[in-house]
């Protein structure tokens, strides 16, 4: 007879066997790592606590891509040290969040007949096995496979279908990928850094999960997640997310433009733009001047001077065009966009000032800045938007939600379409899954 363990009992022999978990955001401007510990978790009102915290300025990554090994195998080593040094506890394995190797998703429906009898178990994995076995993305790797919604009989939108009755069972479930040869790439990376790879969460995803209310969840709403190599989006509806979609432009982009525009330096650009930065116009900036270090090392040089409004010249066009690319991608996606659904942006470069005017502007729907609200005890250096998906893939591995297929699995490299050990039999541990999960 085989034991199946409630949720919260899994939780905690998840946390029994590994007394921490440890959450690495691999971004092309800083590193960051947050650990917990099994006491951390607070179920009454799902929020989390972290016992250490680090991050590093970036290396080895550019637009969302790695491009030196060394480097950024590096920049994580030194970040999960950091954090470990706070915590006081050693980490041997990560789970990555990232937003690199252009996340996609499509969705993949299924439908199994069925008999006079109640919908049980066994249906629910004939139709999950169904969904699987059409997984299909050559070049590309699977990093989530979530069950969205059940239906019966055409009718939509059910959590649970079990003890229903029906002639039809139908799932829908959504599959987020990135390339095959950047998630590899970032496995071998984090193994350079002496640790054990144990997944990868998209980014927008697990911003998502760190700064969004669960009414935002329900209703519908759009995480954006600007960061400084990629700017990527997490749709949510119903409950559960519906879409990812992302664009290899980010923050870092501006800083070149300053730096261009400039003649400055890119230390300076990033300096300038931070102090004196804004997407949005202001009162009198053509008046404000700027002072911005000159490139290069000749000491007669001055320093180069120009208008603030030079500089929104600058900057405006450019996160105004990110937005829209990004608005127009979703479009041609066919991503299920809730008519009502707000903006909530997360990344280091939402918080340049005027950015959220700027979403207001080409979304034309309410949008307000995300924060790791799920993880409330946070200093206030690591508690703005920069950290929500470091602290979302720590309340994932806490909370779910629960996937079809575990990311250990597939990190090790094994077949990506079998939800459990693959030497047992598939529709029984697919059972498992299910009563485990739903």
């Amino acid at each position: 007879m085989v034991k199946t363990l409630t949720r919260d009992e899994g939780l905690k022999a998840t946390l029994t066997r590994q007394p921490v978990v440890a959450a690495v955001d691999l971004g092309a401007s800083k590193v960051s790592c947050f650990i917990m510990k099994g006491e951390g978790v607070r179920r009454d009102d799902r929020t989390l606590t972290t016992c250490g915290v680090g991050y590093v300025q970036s290396r080895g990554v550019r637009g969302g891509a790695i491009v030196n090994l060394d480097e950024a195998a590096q920049a994580i080593a030194q970040a999960v040290e950091r954090a470990e040094t706070v915590a006081g506890v050693g980490v041997q394995g990560v789970t990555v969040a990232c937003a690199g190797g252009q996340l996609a998703s499509h969705r993949v429906t299924a439908q199994v007949s069925l008999g006079a009898r109640p919908i049980g178990d066994g249906d629910l994995s004939r139709a999950l096995q169904s969904a699987l076995a059409q997984v299909r993305i050559p070049g590309r790797r699977a990093i989530h496979l979530l069950p969205v919604a059940w239906s019966v009989d055409g009718q939509r939108a059910i959590r649970d279908p079990r003890a229903m009755f029906g002639r039809s069972l139908g799932l829908e479930l959504l599959v987020v990928s990135m390339q095959e040869a950047a998630f590899r790439t970032l496995g071998h990376c984090v193994e350079r850094a002496h640790l054990q790879f144990e997944g990868v969460v998209a980014s927008p995803f697990a911003s998502a999960l760190a700064a969004l209310e669960d009414d935002e969840m329900e209703l519908g709403a759009v995480c954006i997640d600007m960061g400084g190599g990629s700017t990527s989006a997490a749709v949510f509806g119903g409950g559960s997310l519906r879409h990812i979609d992302s664009l290899p432009v980010g923050g870092g982009h501006v800083t070149q433009d300053i730096a261009r525009g400039l003649s400055t330096s890119m230390v300076g650009a990033e300096r300038i733009k931070t102090l004196h930065g804004s997407a949005i116009a202001s009162a009198n900036e053509d008046r404000e001047m700027i002072e911005a270090p000159p490139r290069g090392d000749d000491p007669a040089a001055g320093p180069v001077i120009a208008p603030r409004s030079l500089l929104k010249g600058i900057i405006a066009p450019r996160v105004e065009e990110t937005l829209e690319l990004l608005r127009e991608k979703l479009k041609a996606s066919g991503a299920p966009v809730e008519p009502g659904a707000s903006i909530v942006l997360t990344g280091g470069a939402s918080q340049l000032a005027g950015v959220r005017e700027v979403a207001v502007r080409v979304f034309d729907r309410p949008v307000r800045l995300g924060r790791p609200r799920r993880v409330p005890h946070l200093a206030d250096a690591a508690s703005g938007p920069a950290f929500c998906a470091a602290a979302g893939v720590l309340h994932r591995a806490a909370f779910g939600p629960r996937e079809a297929v575990t990311p250990k699995t597939r990190a090790a490299n094994q077949a990506q379409r079998t939800p459990v050990d693959p030497r047992a039999n598939p529709v029984v541990k697919a059972a498992a899954w299910l009563r485990d999960n739903l």
